[in-house]
């Protein structure tokens, strides 16, 4: 078969109020416009200073996601620096959403599935927020500064809003404001030596989602022991960023030299091996945690309420019952064809074995080198998400193996291999409790 432009109808979105816009329309490149309308964060100088040639929008913000131009080898380069060096990138876009006051705990613990009241005081959490419906809004890390202080360090989602408005109904004596607040992030098996160089011995005692109070440069920071890449790595929340974003940067950069540092964008290549999650490309709104390994992150115990709880321990019993509440879940799969070298900009579609009409999706495909094939995140009918699941997949010209045919893929374990800290989610899923039951 031949896949054309329009929606495919095959693939069955029939539980989704938005369908996922399946219309294959390739690179259509266009120039990014620089308005006042987004955000420019305090950095977003300093990286074009440091090579940045594309971008995309983030939490409504310019978000660098390029340095190595393709002639320079890419991110194929970009990857090489992360995995065997350490890396330096502008996430100011993960915004920060301070919720403090008396009942800072009992609005963490109700917004969120997870347990509040057992985050201690300097430490932080990967966490999710659900709607009504079960939906996911927003798959933030939770950082709690104090026994009444929050931060929601938010991923690609307007979470201020529905965090305020939430309160409308509830009244609870809390302050709900972004702050002055930016994060970059240092990653890469080096990045624990570089951190050492820039606040001290005491980074290494931080346990995995520790938290510290630290000066560089002069700068207040609070650091973490966390990170969006599957290698060992670090983040630096800048206090008062836009006042003082140069002399953190350049902070950074020249101690990074001593250890091969690279101003990178964040490491899309290896999330992907480690199966991290990326909102609004692996999942959004529409999405429940049980469709995308994400079980975990619902536990049957919490004591208090929260929202959506009703919705997910409902879907819990359908599956518990044997059926499925869901048209499609999320599974790996290692692909045919040549290596993919860059983002996907459609999501390519996916076939069952015999080559019919398309029935599922890729979310997010790369090339891993690790393991000497591409690699994907994408969505199919629960039928075909059993582990070793023959399928096609229909990779544009560029990357097929025979331009206008599909290359074989097969279902596969995620993650496609081991984090230097592996996560919850990754400990879990190891463990096949993905379903949390």
């Amino acid at each position: 078969m031949t896949i054309a432009y329009g929606q495919p109808a095959s693939v069955d979105q029939s539980d989704r109020i938005v369908p996922i816009n399946l219309r294959q329309s390739g690179r259509t490149p266009v120039e990014l416009l620089i308005s006042t309308r987004v955000r420019k964060s305090p950095y977003w100088h300093l990286s074009h200073e440091a090579g940045c040639w594309r971008a995309t929008i983030y939490n409504r913000i310019y978000h660098p996601r390029g340095y190595a131009r393709p002639e320079e080898g890419g991110a194929a380069v970009e990857h090489e620096a992360l995995t065997q060096r350490v890396t330096l990138w502008n996430v100011a876009v993960e915004r920060q959403i301070r919720v403090s006051g008396p009942d800072a705990e009992a609005f963490a613990d109700y917004v969120i599935t997870r347990d509040a009241t057992r985050i201690e005081p300097m430490r932080a959490r990967y966490v999710i927020l659900c709607n009504e419906r079960g939906g996911i809004l927003n798959d933030p890390v939770l950082l709690r500064l104090a026994v009444d202080e929050f931060w929601f360090s938010l991923a690609d989602s307007d979470l201020l809003y529905w965090l305020q408005g939430v309160n409308v109904g509830l009244g609870m004596r809390v302050e709900i404001d972004e702050i002055d607040v930016c994060p970059l992030q240092v990653q890469g098996p080096r990045s624990r030596d570089l951190m050492v160089d820039l606040v001290g011995e005491t980074i290494r005692d931080i346990p995995y989602y520790g938290l510290m109070e630290a000066e560089i440069a002069g700068c207040p920071v609070v650091v973490s022991q966390s990170g969006f890449s599957g290698e060992k790595g670090y983040e630096i929340y800048l206090r008062d960023a836009t006042l003082h974003a140069e002399t953190l940067w350049r902070a950074v950069l020249e101690a990074g030299e001593a250890h091969g540092l690279m101003v990178t964008a964040p490491g899309h290549q290896r999330r992907i091996q480690a199966g991290i999650l990326s909102w609004g490309q692996d999942i959004d709104q529409e999405t429940s945690p049980f469709q995308c390994h994400l079980a975990y992150q619902v536990p049957r115990e919490k004591p208090g309420d929260y929202i959506g709880r009703v919705a997910l321990e409902r879907q819990r019993a359908e599956i518990e019952a044997g059926r499925s509440p869901f048209a499609l879940v999320m599974v790996g799969m290692k692909l045919g064809g040549r290596p993919i070298d860059d983002y996907a900009p459609d999501f390519w579609l996916v076939s069952r074995a015999d080559g019919g009409d398309p029935v599922g999706y890729l979310t997010s495909p790369w090339h891993a080198p690790e393991l000497g094939s591409n690699i994907a995140l994408g969505y199919v009918p629960p039928a075909d998400s059993a582990i070793g699941t023959e399928l096609f997949v229909w990779l544009p010209d560029e990357y097929a193996t025979e331009p206008g045919k599909p290359d074989a893929a097969r279902v596969c374990e995620v993650p496609f291999r081991p984090s230097a800290n592996p996560s919850t989610r990754e400990v879990a899923l190891a463990q096949g409790r993905d379903a949390a039951m």
